[in-house]
């Protein structure tokens, strides 16, 4: 039995687009090999962006529900909603129903809630289920979402309402909670978890006493607890998460290679005050021990600033100390052009093995969106650098580079399975004309090219290299192996010319 009733069911307006959990891995390569981390995030994005069974059928039972309305809508009436159960009983007096036997009502801007029993009142717009619910919405530029709890009841007038212990998808995240509250702009999780990890028992959670979750596609969390299977791994006062966007990964990265020994990585992050935040970047190896950083962050609207204390590294595992350093950075879209603005600098006192002096570098840089050529890729960006080095303790003088540098890349995608890119870059600064080798190359001119390809779900090979342009001579060549674990990756890299070897694994990215 079915009857159209004025109203709405956006029981979960503030969620945003499911995704499924996979690994998501940034290369640590000087080859240029990233390239195939935004070929990688971009083909998750398409697979998670696919409609589900349930959602194809919402859409369409959306259309035959409309073909059947009494009479033409107006854009400015209540959506109305489709109630169907196995009985169906309405008071009109009173203005209430009683739905019974698979009930299952569509609100038509795009809302499925299903139940075995429902009550309510249509003059007072509430829904009450006492038992338990399952909620799916996939409107028009507003989350994918499902959620299954108990004890829910819901006014679609004013769009507030409370649910009892659910559980659910929003966006990435896979949430739970004790106790959920609904507003017309934001939900509230009381009790709550999330994670990337889909599994029954996840490998890892976040904990938090309240989660709030808001339409900008933002989730605020408070007293925040981090979990590796049942133990707590770290603890912040507040935690934020921007919904389809990757952010840090808080949890321990294990690995080995032939410079560090056996190693562990992990960051600590403390929330001072609004975009003010401590960071703790602990590094552990079994050849030198201890390497750690920490960092004092301020970031907002495109303008960051960093103090920086401690032990940094490249990708060549060159190691640097900074005590302190200054960096600040400022970016910011050149109206509506293509082009995005960047001015940076850096101040501090550094030190690589004996040689310590004042560093200086200041740059600015302007990078075009990318551009899509059919199957293939362009990306390019240039800019002006000027380094300065002032040793302590040195008669040689001052250490000055000043030049232009600028990238060109040129990726394709062949299929779904095969990958590949090349790439030229000048680069004024190398390290016969600066003081330090930290972060960069023994020539300014180098071509790097590489490819990848995909062979089964959860194992994809890579090989990259970098050719010297000034010496004509090939300087590295890396090989990848990276498997899909059941929510984390492991990864194995061979550098062919150096016969260094690389093991690590790490949790999927927040």
């Amino acid at each position: 039995m079915r009857k159209f009733l004025r109203g709405a069911l956006p029981l979960l307006a503030a969620l945003c687009v499911t995704s499924t959990a996979e690994a998501v891995y940034e290369a640590d390569s000087d080859t240029g090999t990233g390239f195939f981390d935004y070929i990688e995030n971009r083909r998750r994005e398409e697979r998670e962006n696919q409609l589900t069974e349930e959602q194809e059928k919402l859409l369409k039972d959306i259309e035959e529900a409309k073909e059947r309305l009494p009479h033409e809508q107006k854009p400015e009436d209540p959506a109305p909603a489709v109630f169907e159960g196995d009985d169906m009983v309405y008071y009109s007096g009173s203005g209430e129903f009683i739905a019974t036997g698979k009930v299952d009502i569509i609100q038509l801007e795009g809302y499925r809630f299903q139940t075995d029993e429902a009550t309510g009142n249509v003059k007072d717009k509430v829904v009450r289920v006492d038992g338990k619910g399952h909620v799916l919405q996939l409107t028009p530029n507003a989350p994918r979402v499902t959620l299954d709890g108990y004890k829910t009841v819901y006014n679609y007038g004013t769009k507030t309402g409370t649910m009892g212990e659910a559980k659910g998808k929003a966006g990435e995240y896979y949430l739970t909670g004790k106790r959920f509250e609904f507003y017309p702009d934001h939900i509230v999780v009381y009790n709550g978890t999330q994670t990337k990890c889909g599994a029954k028992s996840p490998d890892y959670h976040l904990s938090a006493e309240r989660m709030e979750i808001w339409p900008e596609q933002v989730i605020r969390m408070y007293n925040v607890k981090f979990w590796i299977k049942n133990k707590v791994v770290g603890q912040r006062a507040y935690h934020e998460n921007k919904m389809g966007e990757k952010g840090k990964n808080y949890f321990p990265r294990v690995g080995y290679n032939s410079d560090h020994g056996v190693y562990i990585r992990d960051t600590f992050e403390f929330a001072l005050a609004p975009h003010l935040d401590l960071s703790i970047n602990a590094h552990i190896e079994s050849k030198k021990g201890i390497r750690s950083n920490a960092e004092l962050e301020y970031g907002n609207r495109g303008l960051q600033l960093l103090g920086k204390y401690g032990y940094y590294y490249d990708s060549n595992d060159v190691w640097i100390q900074k005590e302190p350093s200054l960096y600040a950075e400022y970016s910011k879209k050149l109206g509506d052009l293509p082009v995005t603005g960047k001015i940076k600098g850096e101040v501090g006192h550094w030190r690589q093995n004996a040689v310590s002096a004042l560093h200086q570098e200041y740059e600015i840089n302007f990078a075009h969106d990318p551009i899509f050529l059919g199957k293939y890729l362009l990306v390019f960006d240039a800019g002006y650098k000027i380094t300065k080095d002032s040793p302590e303790n040195s008669t040689s003088g001052n250490t000055t580079v000043r030049g232009m540098n600028y990238n060109v890349l040129l990726g394709r995608e062949f299929d779904k399975r095969l990958a590949a890119y090349v790439s030229y870059s000048y680069n004024k600064n190398n390290s016969s004309n600066s003081l330090f080798t930290y972060d960069t190359d023994d020539y300014s001119k180098k071509v790097q090219a590489g490819i990848s390809y995909v062979l089964t779900p959860r194992d994809r090979f890579v090989v990259g290299l970098k050719w010297d342009a000034d010496n004509h001579k090939l300087d590295d060549i890396d090989y990848y192996w990276y498997h899909d674990l059941h929510c984390s990756q492991a990864v194995l890299r061979w550098r062919g010319k150096r016969k260094k070897l690389e093991v690590h694994w790490e949790f999927i990215p927040w």
